[in-house]
């Protein structure tokens, strides 16, 4: 009651202060003038309607101030002991800080359903989805289930589920989709959806499917170093850095994690899938911050080695702006238009039809090593993007421009689709290219939700972790999907890699290296 009457006190006030002259102004001069009892009236109300009401809110007030500096309790109404079991109030549980949020009063059309899962990074429940074998010099994981999650897109408001799958995730045909949903595998809020719901505001998807990695070699991750700042490894060809595209247990990051027991790290620069080499992680923020400072200003030198077709020249240099075009394959080129890039190389060897050359990059453009050498005319023997016949006779020499260039673009696409139909892996698609990219010097960003790829798995009934025999106890098999219905060839060793390898990076105060590949021994002849 107290608050009430010190919050209208002030107009207590203003009404006390301007209670007469607003009586003045309603009533003629001449009256008052001409009347003293007139005026004394008046007077006299003002007095009687404004003295008990400035009374009562005294009062009032002083009961407040009582109250709140600890004084007597009298006049205070006691807690029955209902009010106590009831426990707090309503208003008290929204101001909590501990208290849920609701958002109803948003304008949210419905409840805002939120994910099951908050936690960022991967930890040993993501180890644990499935488990690892050796088999023909590859690295394979057993297929499991995955769950795929995104909030609706702004594009799919007013539309029915069906619609937006049939239209956007043309991965697999409307008939997939159809049955994924009359078994129960695509969901709405927790709940299963029908083909004809439509999409609102905030709704949250989820879309379970069977997840088939493709192999890698089965070269161990190596450690370089190991010390409470970072750990430095010695990275294997074929696999990505991230969990992207069609990998994630045959990642970097998850066989550190299942074999190593490390999680949570973050890399310093990155490697394509294809590339060999070092790659330094931190294993904490104020290394990571630290270690970028370095690269962004340039103050780290990078060596790597590369196998390029020809003889190379003692020395070159290419300082050709790389374009990144805007393509499913993420091809990159050089274009006046690209960002600044800079290479210098230098032969170490030739065997009468490649040479060894040492690449210097002053800067970290993606593919900007593959690209470069490209551009001279030299590119890496194996390289299955930038030295495909596709390129023509010179192989892309001196840059490619206009309609030439979509020729070009159109056939890589063919020659990807076809790999993909024999069971050969695909050289760098943009799932692996664009998150794993070739001596990126930015930090990683996060993985957007897909809710239509081919790796991710939800629920897979496995009790073991890391590499393991080859058995097939753990295996599952999917009725509606399509890899579990193709037998596809395993690819060799030897398609699954690239004759480009990172040396050594230093910096200040450190420096790593790694022992060359067999493929840049001076005796070295392909098969």
């Amino acid at each position: 009651m107290g608050r009430i009457c010190t919050g209208l006190f002030p107009l207590w006030y203003h009404v006390s202060r301007n209670f007469r002259t607003g009586i003045f102004r309603s009533v003629p001069t001449a009256g008052l003038l001409g009347s003293r009892g007139r005026t004394d009236t008046i007077l006299n109300t003002r007095k009687n309607l404004t003295e008990p009401l400035g009374r009562w809110l005294c009062t009032s007030v002083a009961m407040e101030e009582t109250l709140r500096k600890g004084g007597s309790k009298k006049g205070k109404r006691e807690t029955s002991d209902s009010a106590e079991q009831a426990g707090p109030s309503k208003r008290a549980k929204m101001d909590s800080p501990s208290a849920p949020k609701d958002k109803s009063h948003h304008n949210y059309k419905h409840k805002v359903f939120e994910p099951t899962r908050k936690t960022v990074g991967f930890d040993q429940v993501m180890f644990n989805e499935t488990k690892s074998y050796i088999e023909n010099g590859l690295r394979k994981v057993h297929p499991y289930f995955f769950t795929f999650e995104a909030f609706a897109k702004g594009r799919w408001l007013g539309r029915t589920v069906m619609d937006v799958f049939r239209s956007e995730f043309r991965a697999h045909p409307p008939e997939h989709y159809e049955q994924a949903i009359k078994m129960g595998r695509l969901k709405l809020n927790g709940e299963c959806v029908k083909l004809d719901t439509v999409l609102k505001d905030n709704d949250f998807m989820q879309n379970t499917v069977h997840r088939h990695e493709p192999p890698v070699v089965a070269d161990p991750v190596e450690i370089v170093e190991e010390n409470d700042d970072l750990v430095v490894i010695n990275k294997p060809a074929s696999m990505p850095v991230h969990p992207c595209g069609g990998y994630r247990h045959n990642s970097v990051i998850f066989i550190l994690g299942k074999e190593h027991g490390f999680q949570n790290l973050h890399p310093i620069h990155r490697l394509d899938r294809l590339t060999s080499g070092i790659l330094i992680f931190a294993k904490n923020l104020e290394t990571k911050q630290r270690l970028d400072a370095q690269i962004k200003g340039r103050e780290v030198k990078k060596v790597y080695l590369a196998r390029v077709m020809g003889e190379f020249p003692e020395k070159a240099e290419c300082d050709g702006p790389i374009f990144a075009t805007k393509h499913k394959l993420g091809v990159c080129r050089v274009c006046p238009d690209g960002k600044p890039a800079k290479t210098s190389f230098e032969r170490v060897s030739f065997n009468g039809k490649s040479s060894v050359v040492r690449c210097y990059p002053e800067t970290g453009r993606t593919h900007q090593i593959r690209v470069h050498l490209q551009y001279l005319g030299y590119p890496i023997v194996n390289d299955p993007l930038y030295n495909s016949p596709v390129w023509g006779t010179e192989r892309g020499k001196g840059g490619i421009e206009g309609l030439h260039l979509n020729e070009i673009l159109q056939k890589l696409v063919k020659e990807e689709t076809e790999k993909q139909l024999t069971g050969a892996i695909p050289g760098d698609n943009a799932q692996t290219s664009g998150t794993c990219s070739s001596e990126a010097e930015q930090s990683p960003s996060e993985q957007d939700c897909n809710l239509d790829s081919q790796d991710s798995v939800e629920g897979a009934k496995v009790k073991s972790q890391g590499v393991t025999e080859s058995t097939d106890d753990s295996s599952t098999v999917d009725p509606i999907c399509d890899d579990c219905q193709i037998s596809r060839r395993d690819p060799t060793p030897k398609e699954l890699i690239m004759y480009l390898h990172a040396l050594s990076y230093e910096g200040e105060g450190w420096s790593y290296k790694t022992p060359p590949p067999t493929w840049a021994s001076d005796d070295w002849t392909e098969d």
